[in-house]
């Protein structure tokens, strides 16, 4: 019996953890026939399906979005989005707003390089030899498969050549240039695949485990493609576009296509809700520090949250692994990783948290006594500023989940106190903030940094970007245990879909669309909070909602596509730059206590984003005969 699991684990291994092999990609199939040989064996179907799997665009630890590739085991994988939205900052870049508008022929290629191999798989299945229980789940595994690629596309794209079937160049390139279908048609084709899915793949796979996509993972994608052409279509018009695309359809959807979508993503998601197959993980702590431990393994190792997971990306040594404790570990638990703390979480995120005394709020860090928060001035010393004795003091009473994706100032992570300082005031009332010194009060010396030695602290400094500039380093995926100091080492699993992001579509959608579930909807709504330690509901609000979205599903590449189908991006974010707390120790009084100061971030310019950029440019329209999208 244990060597058949070992059987069983390793084909699951070869399956969804090294399907990156060299061997398995160098040999992918190139037409039917050779594909009918492949496929004709339970080996050849999972190295065809690993191919395919591999090549899913899923946004996860290997995601570069500014290369626009999936799987991107180099140096600079994984951990650029969040700095494209208000989440985060880059310790050293300024690398805001590179996503829009850059390497679009990488997203264009990619994308239909895996339609291509799909295609090839669905045209070959009626004629394997295989019972009808396994061609159904094969039918289902591509139409998953395909529904997520034209996803990848249509989110960026707007409406795209729909290649439904396998295409053979002969002599003639004409014969097989497709032209672009609408958006709507587009969407529908995505929502259409999922239907497939949905009726073709089993509730479980053999082994009970989330690597391969059931009914489930189909529902959950489907939700949250509806909810994405739900919101094209009600917001189009706060950035309207002109030209040809527009004119024919291929970008924009019309404003009463909305309440259909938002149907559908409402019907997905309870499908999932109603099945009893899935909950929250650990839903009901016993207090805040409770909850935020729940909260924070899950993403740690998302195997001990079978309840909430509905679809995971593996990760594994040897094999596929990924990068985020190499770059993103707090300096002083970096383990001899050169250039760790990169990630750099906003305050303008920090901000967003509510308090467990102010539900249904966002609680904003208040660092003076007459409650300013909209002053980014940096130190003032005729301002009065609230005192603590520790640094992270500031932050006691806030949503548990806080605390368990950010590195707060003074709080223990890995066994070390994190020192995140920026500088100190002197007695004379001076400020002295990121700048490297020293000065002896009372006989004690005191360093700006909060210690004499840069492997003592974990902030401020410039130093090879080791350090966060924001007041704030990252906590969420992290390995609690020590990770060899070497680039994609890392070896947690990816969550695609959850639980948590079904029931926040639910809402969403109900809230929008004025659909009558709403006493379900807030349920849904307040038990995501419940296991955030809250204990007062909240009423089912659009602002409790997008709240929610914001600190539930942080730093999981959501946010990114939330503000680009909600077309927020040329509204709340052109020309800003993101916000810092810093902590500075207080020598005016004796002993030293800490103050804080909202700052806008150092080392930032404005970024800039134009309406256009929620369409990205498409390569090569001049031979591909293909209509432009807007304003490019």
């Amino acid at each position: 019996m244990k060597s058949i699991k070992i059987i069983i684990y390793s084909i699951l291994v070869l399956l969804f953890i090294t399907a990156c092999s060299d061997d398995i990609l160098d040999k992918r199939p190139m037409d039917k026939l050779d594909s009918e040989a492949l496929l004709s064996s339970p080996e050849g179907r999972v190295s065809f399906l690993a191919n395919l799997y591999y090549q899913l665009p899923i946004e996860d630890f290997l995601f570069r979005p500014q290369g626009g590739e999936f799987n991107f085991r180099g140096n600079n994988n994984g951990k650029y989005l969040p700095y494209s939205t208000d989440e985060a900052v880059h310790s050293e870049a300024n690398v805001a707003g590179f996503l829009h508008g850059q390497n679009e022929l990488k997203w264009w290629e990619e994308g239909y390089k895996l339609i291509r191999d799909v295609n090839l798989l669905i045209s070959v299945i009626p004629d394997l030899t295989i019972n009808e229980e396994e061609r159904n789940t094969l039918m289902g595994e591509a139409a998953f498969i395909r529904a997520y690629s034209y996803y990848g596309l249509v989110k960026r794209y707007g409406g795209v050549p729909l290649i439904k079937e396998l295409q053979i160049f002969e002599d003639d390139i004409e014969s097989i240039k497709v032209p672009r279908s609408t958006e709507k048609e587009t969407w529908d084709f995505v929502l259409s695949e999922c239907d497939v899915a949905i009726n073709n793949l089993p509730e479980d796979w053999y082994d009970g485990y989330n690597r391969r996509p059931t009914k489930w993972a189909a529902y959950a994608l489907k939700s949250r493609v509806a909810l994405h052409a739900a919101s094209i279509a009600k917001f189009w018009n706060e950035a309207p576009l002109s030209g040809p695309a527009v004119d024919q359809g291929l970008v924009g959807i019309q404003a009463s296509e909305a309440n259909g979508y938002y149907q559908a993503c409402i019907l997905a998601s309870q499908a999932i809700m109603n099945s009893g197959k899935f909950s929250l993980h650990k839903p009901t702590p016993a207090n805040p520090q409770e909850a935020a431990e729940n909260y924070r393994e899950m993403f740690e190792d998302p195997a001990l949250a079978p309840e909430e997971v509905i679809f995971l990306k593996g990760f594994s040594i040897p094999g596929l692994g990924h990068a985020y404790d190499f770059w993103l570990q707090p300096n002083q638990t970096s383990n001899g990783a050169p250039h760790p703390g990169r990630m750099n979480p906003s305050l303008d995120f920090v901000d967003c948290y509510e308090s467990y005394n102010n539900p249904g709020q966002s609680s904003p860090i208040v660092t003076t006594v007459d409650g300013d928060v909209n002053n980014y001035n940096g130190f003032d010393k005729t301002r009065t500023y609230l005192r603590f004795n520790n640094p992270y003091e500031i932050f006691e009473g806030k949503d548990a989940r806080l605390w368990g994706t950010v590195v707060l100032p003074g709080t223990v992570w890995k066994g070390k106190t994190i020192v995140i300082q920026g500088g100190y005031v002197k007695p004379d009332e001076t400020a002295r903030i990121e700048v490297d010194e020293s000065i002896v009060v009372n006989g004690t010396t005191y360093y700006t940094f909060g210690g004499s030695d840069y492997t003592e602290y974990s902030g401020f400094k410039v130093l090879g970007g080791r350090m966060t500039k924001s007041g704030f380093s990252f906590k969420k995926f992290l390995s609690t245990i020590d990770v060899p100091p070497e680039l994609n080492q890392s070896t947690n699993d990816w969550i695609e879909f959850r639980y948590g992001e079904i029931l926040l579509n639910f809402a969403e959608a109900v809230v929008e669309s004025n659909h009558n579930a709403q006493t379900e909807a807030a349920q849904a709504l307040n038990s995501i909070r419940h296991r955030a330690g809250h204990t007062v509901d909240i009423p089912l609000t659009l602002e409790n909602v997008l709240r929610e979205r914001v600190v539930e599903l942080a730093f999981e590449n959501k946010r990114n596509w939330d503000l680009n189908r909600r077309r927020i991006y040329h509204k709340d974010l052109h020309n800003t730059v993101r916000k810092v707390l810093i902590p500075l120790l207080d020598l005016r009084v004796d002993p030293p206590q800490y103050i804080f100061v909202r700052r806008n971030a150092a080392r930032e310019r404005a970024r800039t984003y134009l309406p256009k950029e929620y369409y990205r440019y498409i390569p090569d329209v001049g031979a591909s005969g293909l209509v432009q999208n807007p304003e490019w």
